[in-house]
């Protein structure tokens, strides 16, 4: 069965392509937890597009008002070192994208941002949710640019999902688990 009310881990990676439910199925996984949770939202603001600007009040009205939420774009990996001594508090990351084009955006090493996220969660006794977009299964992008990103997004996803105990991918709202147990085992081909 693949159902969300079974699915235990410490940390969880959540995937899916645009729109696709992920953030809302992340949600559904803090929701069960009994302690604080705190919210991470990575949006660049203020928001000129109205659009985006729809966007984030959707996301904002959606989560409970106990959930404590911080914004930061770029310096996630401090802000997780100094949330995330307390096990009985659950981090929802929401998300990875937008997290690594702030970094792109901002010239910083996109390999080390990596390998310092990882390094930092597993140190990490909260729990966690990650939401990413998994973007590398679309038309190859015609810039230098945006397929740099699209491999650097693909490379994160990879390392995360490898190191980590839980793995969703969601399609159409659906959670279909990828993996569940130890983090650093994946399943035999």
């Amino acid at each position: 069965m693949n159902k969300l009310s079974d699915f235990d881990f410490h940390h969880c990676l959540v995937l899916g392509g645009a729109a696709s439910g992920k953030s809302l199925v992340a949600e559904r996984l803090a929701k069960k937890h009994a302690g604080e949770v705190c919210y991470i939202a990575t949006s660049q603001l203020p928001v000129a597009d109205r659009e985006w600007q729809l966007k984030v009040a959707r996301h904002r009205k959606r989560r409970p008002a106990h959930w404590r939420t911080i914004e930061e774009p770029l310096a996630l990996v401090p802000l997780l070192q100094r949330q995330g001594a307390d096990a009985d508090r659950l981090l929802l990351v929401d998300c990875l994208t937008l997290w690594l084009g702030n970094l792109l955006e901002a010239g910083a090493d996109l390999a080390e941002q990596r390998h310092m996220l990882c390094a930092t969660l597993a140190e990490t006794a909260a729990k966690v949710i990650l939401v990413s977009n998994e973007i590398g299964m679309g038309l190859v992008p015609e810039l230098a640019l945006a397929r740099a990103f699209r491999d650097a997004q693909g490379e994160l996803n990879q390392q995360l999902a490898a190191s980590l105990d839980g793995v969703l991918f969601v399609a159409a709202g659906l959670p279909l688990r990828l993996k569940q147990g130890d983090a650093g085992s994946l399943p035999e081909f």
